[in-house]
């Protein structure tokens, strides 16, 4: 797969999980082009993974060059003028469609000017990027600064129509085009709150569908329900936190990538406090905290505890200025104590007059009403069944957050998070999920991470520690431990092996697993011969030191071609500390 659009993340690799989330949208995507496929939204709290999610989306459809030609947009929280704004639009869509069929990765990361537009145009014979091109610039020596925006906005839509194409137009943060975009060209006077409108028709386009998304939920959905009707954008809320398997891959994953040593225990501890949410997952391992250890649980719940509270920390940063917009229209301390309360018990609907009694508020019940509409509307609860019912959000992350930035204004005392961080890992020890209990339970799904992750953090030992059959049995010293490790034969052909191991001798361990209940056969370790083959050839200095994992056992056949090739073998994880704490 390639990645023409740079995605946010960073490397590719960090996007892990979400595995339910694209089986849905590969499944919509799928529908595009029998034009089945109605327009969506995305709606999800800043920094739950949404603007991956779509620009990941954006490549795959690119790097299939299949029958759904993708556009992407991110519509910044910036000021621009109309006019320029339009332009923009157009450039973008015009260099990525040129992209798509020319393969070219650059225009994406580079759009063409308008120029360079018509040229591509009259060179490929393409007379709507021709004409489109001359509509701009005529309009904008005229001051026709509608149309110039007409052009831009229509042009998914009508090229679609006219070679009988589809598109797929992602617009991210959505909301930010009712404002920040200006009529005046100082950006100063004449905000254009009504932009949003110009897609009331084309939202119902099934050869150009959209798929948009906004971090501010509440105000997403009244720019869509104003302007573009509710019911022609199809909702789908997203939401921040993964799977609990899927959050302990994300700290693995992130762990390896930024070279972060870890022990299994401390990846469950950290995946536990950061309740499986990858954006607090990488606050915490990227973490600044100049006393950071994460070798202890002591060291996770001190980190953790510094990315809530620490003014300075990227989680806090990123906080403030969400919970600052989302209760710009309603701050005072008897909103907060509501917002507070409801978050603690999420699980439970909440009238006015039970917030009255329960949180004794100097507020008449038509009061509170007006302050938990005002929530609900900024999305921080949710409304209930009937007119009068509230309750928080399923956000865990959002609760540590309020508590630390309000309990002591609402309660006058310190919340001592700490303390409920330990007793949320003893209490974790007690319900019998110890860490050896979930590994073994997840290992059939992560055993590549798992076993990179504990070559990484024992540096020293034996490869006969892990596997039977080895014919060096002398001591390792691993200094880089990676998974999914690719490389090419010389006639081309991608190859990869799960997990690669280097040691400071120049000794290279290669690990196949294999997750299947079923016993693997002679052919899959033939392939992984091969492979083994290529890499020596590769790097003919290194000696290489091959293995393989297969949870489900091995054929005699397998185990005998292992055997005579000195392929040490195993056939479970069974090597973990036995130990919750680490000290």
């Amino acid at each position: 797969m390639k990645y023409p659009l740079r995605e946010t993340i960073g490397q590719p690799d960090l996007l892990v999980g979400r595995e339910k989330e694209f089986g849905i949208f590969n499944k919509w995507l799928k529908g595009i082009p029998k034009m089945l496929s109605k327009s969506k939204v995305i709606l999800c709290r800043k920094k739950g993974g949404k603007t991956s999610f779509v620009q990941r989306i954006f490549n795959q459809l690119w790097s299939e060059n299949g029958e759904v030609i993708p556009f992407y947009l991110n519509i910044p929280e910036s000021k621009m003028w109309y006019p320029l704004f339009a332009i923009e639009y157009f450039r973008t869509f015009a260099s990525q469609y040129i992209s798509f069929f020319e393969r070219d990765e650059n225009l994406v990361r580079k759009p063409l000017t308008l120029e360079e537009i018509k040229e591509y145009g009259q060179t490929k014979s393409i007379k709507p990027l021709i004409d489109d091109v001359d509509a701009i610039f005529q309009n904008g020596d005229l001051g026709f600064h509608d149309l110039i925006w007409r052009t831009a906005y229509t042009a998914p839509h009508s090229y679609a129509a006219l070679f009988d194409q589809r598109i797929l137009v992602i617009l991210d943060e959505f909301q930010n085009i009712n404002e920040y975009i200006y009529r005046d060209q100082n950006c100063d006077k004449a905000l254009d709150k009504t932009l949003a409108g110009s897609f009331h028709e084309y939202s119902e386009s099934k050869i150009a569908p959209m798929l948009v998304t906004g971090s501010y939920v509440g105000w997403l959905i009244n720019v869509i329900d104003t302007y573009l009707e509710a019911g022609r954008l199809k909702r789908y809320r997203m939401s921040p936190y993964l799977p609990e398997e899927e959050g302990l891959q994300a700290v693995y994953k992130y762990a390896e990538v930024y070279e972060e040593p870890i022990t299994n225990q401390i990846a469950s501890q950290i995946n536990e406090l950061c309740q499986s949410d990858p954006f607090f997952i990488s606050c915490v391992i990227q973490s600044s905290y100049e006393e950071r250890d994460l070798m202890t649980q002591e060291g996770v719940v001190n980190t953790v505890y510094y990315e809530l509270s620490d003014r300075n920390s990227e989680m806090s940063m990123a906080w403030e200025e969400y919970i600052e917009l989302t209760l710009k229209r309603v701050n005072d301390i008897n909103a907060k104590s509501i917002l507070l309360h409801l978050s603690k018990y999420p699980d439970k609907d909440w009238t006015p007059k039970e917030l009255k009694e329960v949180l004794k508020l100097d507020l008449s019940l038509n009061e509170i009403h007006e302050r938990l509409k005002i929530l609900a509307k900024s999305d921080v609860i949710m409304e209930g069944i009937s007119n009068i019912d509230y309750r928080g959000l399923q956000d865990g992350t959002l609760y540590l957050m309020l508590r630390n930035r309000f309990e002591k204004e609402i309660n006058s005392f310190v919340p001592d998070l700490k303390k409920d961080f330990h007793e949320e890992l003893e209490t974790l020890r007690r319900k019998n999920r110890s860490l050896q209990g979930m590994l073994n339970q997840l290992s059939g799904r992560f055993a590549e991470y798992q076993l990179a992750n504990d070559f990484r953090t024992r540096k020293r030992f034996a490869l006969s520690v892990y596997f039977e059959g080895v014919e060096d049995k002398s001591e390792l010293n691993i200094i880089d431990s990676r998974t999914s490790v690719k490389f090419q034969r010389p006639d081309g052909k991608g190859m990869e092996v799960d997990v690669s191991a280097e040691s400071g001798c120049g000794r290279v361990v290669l690990v196949e697993v294999k997750k299947t209940k079923e016993k693997t056969g002679l052919r899959p370790v033939e392939d992984f011969q091969e492979k083994v083959d290529v890499y020596s050839g590769l790097y003919p200095a290194k000696k290489i030191l091959p293995c393989f994992l297969a949870l489900g056992g091995f054929s005699e056949e397998a185990l005998i071609f292992c055997r005579n090739r000195c392929i040490g073998t195993a056939e479970k994880i069974d090597y973990f500390e036995k130990e919750w704490n680490v000290h």
